[in-house]
C-alpha cells in the first residue's frame, strides 16, 4: 500500500502533543521524586530531640558518629562500584572498537628530532647520552695505487681539453709548435 505523505500541520500538531504528553510525564516524575525525598528524609533522619543533661548530649553524639561512619562506608562502596563500572565500560568500549576493525588513525606531525633529544625523550631526562655519530666513525685512509693515478692522468681526455681550451691552451700549442 502507498503511504500518504503527512502534511506539516499535521506533524506540527503531533509534535505539539506529544510535547504536552512528555511534559505532563516530566512533572509526575519531579513529584513522585520529591515524595521519595520526604519520606527518605523522615525515614533516615527524624527530627533532633535536644538533650537536656551532658550525658545524653554525649551519647547523641556518639550515636550520629556511628551513623556518619555508617554513611561514609556506604558512600565509598559505591564509589567504588562506580569506579570499576567505569572501568568495565571503557574495557567494552575498546573492545567494541577492536571488533569492528574501524580505526581513526590520528594525523601525525612531522617533528625534526635530533638523536640526542629523542634519547632524552625515550629515556628520560636522567639518562643524557650524547652521541656524536662522527666520533663513532672508523677512519679510513684511502690507498691509491700507483698505476691506477698514472692512467688516470694520461688516459683523462677532459684534463687534455681543459689544457687546450681557451687562449692559455691555444698560447701552448704554438709554444710546443715553435
Amino acid at each position: 500500500f502507498f503511504r500518504k505523505k503527512m502534511s506539516s500541520s499535521r506533524k506540527h500538531h503531533l509534535k505539539s502533543l506529544m510535547l504536552a504528553i512528555a511534559k505532563g510525564l516530566i512533572e509526575e516524575e519531579e513529584k513522585e521524586r520529591e515524595q521519595e525525598k520526604r519520606r527518605y528524609m523522615a525515614e533516615s533522619c527524624p527530627p533532633p530531640s535536644m538533650p537536656r543533661n551532658m550525658q545524653e548530649l554525649q551519647e547523641l553524639c556518639r550515636e550520629i558518629h556511628h551513623k556518619i561512619d555508617a554513611i561514609d562506608e556506604e558512600r565509598y562502596d559505591l564509589e567504588m562500584k562506580v569506579i570499576k563500572a567505569n572501568k568495565e565500560i571503557d574495557d567494552l568500549k575498546i573492545k567494541v572498537q577492536d571488533l569492528m576493525g574501524k580505526f581513526k588513525k590520528p594525523v601525525l606531525k612531522k617533528v625534526r628530532m635530533s638523536a640526542d633529544a629523542m634519547l632524552k625523550a625515550l629515556l628520560g631526562s636522567k639518562h643524557t647520552v650524547n652521541l656524536d655519530l662522527r666520533a663513532n666513525l672508523k677512519q679510513v685512509k684511502k690507498e691509491v695505487k700507483e698505476e691506477d693515478k698514472e692512467l688516470r692522468d694520461v688516459g683523462d681526455w677532459r684534463k687534455n681539453i681543459e689544457d687546450k681550451s681557451g687562449m692559455d691552451g691555444r698560447k701552448k700549442m704554438f709554444e710546443a709548435e715553435a
